[in-house]
């Protein structure tokens, strides 16, 4: 399965966060729209709700595994 660069999945998800609080425009849709598929193929998921808890578990995973990487 290809993995998303980790940026890019952080990106869509605050990307999406970020419309997710605005109001129901029509363009504003479409593009939430558009980053749930997105999140949806890149997490390997069907609905967003399961894509984002994906997407954010994979990044704190990614975080922690950085952690582990830096001199004590």
């Amino acid at each position: 399965m290809l993995m998303v660069h980790l940026s890019v999945l952080s990106r869509l998800v605050s990307d999406y966060e970020a419309l997710n609080r605005q109001d129901g425009d029509p363009v504003v849709r479409r593009r939430r729209d558009d980053l749930a598929y997105t999140l949806c193929v890149s997490t390997g998921t069907r609905d967003i709700d399961t894509a984002l808890a994906a997407a954010r578990h994979r990044l704190a995973q990614a975080n922690s595994e950085d952690a582990t990487l830096l001199p004590a």
